[in-house]
């Protein structure tokens, strides 16, 4: 079965960026700025390990076709 890499890494950046965007709104919206706090620690924790592990999934693909 063949890996879409491309979604893998819209879900990784989706998983750090989309995360801070939408908080973001949210405490636009509500004037409570403590969403971004926890959103900003949530994001890192999710986002900077699945990047890394798209990454790292990426570079073994393409040492295997080579």
């Amino acid at each position: 079965m063949k890996e879409n890499m491309m979604f893998a890494w819209i879900a990784s950046w989706l998983a750090l960026a989309g995360q801070l965007v939408f908080s973001m709104g949210v405490a636009l919206f509500t004037g409570d700025w403590r969403y971004m706090m926890w959103s900003f620690m949530i994001s890192i924790i999710v986002g900077i390990p699945s990047i890394i592990g798209t990454y790292k999934r990426n570079q073994q693909l393409k040492a295997y076709k080579k």
